[in-house]
């Protein structure tokens, strides 16, 4: 089978992205970049989802000598202007955890009005072939922000975030669910071509 290179080490962001792909029958086998022993994830330090997503995307597929996917996606809201927006998995600090990031995030909007707290998920992914070539995809999630986390699955700020439309949090839905609506499904199934186009080779 073909293997195309996860550029992350997150083991929910690997089983989203798995998920995603294989319901959308596309036949490849998601390597996590544990798989690669020796490649040290590069600085995030493009201004943007597209930069930032392409660049863990090169370093990996160069290190491993395969294709490689990744993606940098954020939340934005509102009522903060956009944050933290590119900078979401690192917004309470460098070594931030996913509950010190979801707690800062509470922190910071626990004033603003309910209907106010406007925001959503903003999602690019990048494929970078063996070759160099370069295919991007983008996807987004409107939505309105709670104080009160809920839910078990998912991560990050998953347990405040109500897209549009539902009543539940992201991490209350059932995983096929938040795929079919989520930012990274969106933007993952917009690789499906260029995805497709490996297996073929």
């Amino acid at each position: 089978m073909t293997v195309v290179a996860l550029a992350s080490r997150n083991p929910g962001k690997l089983r989203e992205i798995r998920s995603i792909l294989s319901s959308a029958g596309i036949s490849l086998r998601v390597a996590s970049a544990e798989d690669f022993p020796g490649w040290e994830a590069p600085s995030e330090d493009a201004p943007d989802y597209e930069g930032n997503a392409l660049i863990k995307a090169r370093s990996l597929a160069t290190f491993a000598g395969v294709a490689a996917i990744a993606d940098d996606s954020g939340i934005e809201v509102d009522a903060l202007g956009g944050e933290p927006g590119p900078r979401s998995a690192r917004y309470a600090g460098e070594t931030a955890t996913d509950e010190d990031n979801l707690q800062k995030l509470i922190d910071a909007i626990r004033s603003v009005p309910e209907s106010e707290r406007t925001a959503r998920y903003r999602c690019v992914a990048a494929l970078v072939t063996r070759d160099g070539r370069k295919v991007v995809a983008g996807g987004t999630v409107e939505g309105l922000l709670i104080t009160e986390p809920r839910g078990s699955s998912g991560f990050g700020y998953d347990p405040i975030f109500v897209p549009t439309g539902d009543y539940r949090t992201m991490a209350e839905l059932d995983p096929l669910e938040k795929d079919h609506i989520s930012h990274r499904g969106v933007a993952f199934r917009g690789l499906e071509s260029a995805l497709r186009d490996l297996v073929a080779d």
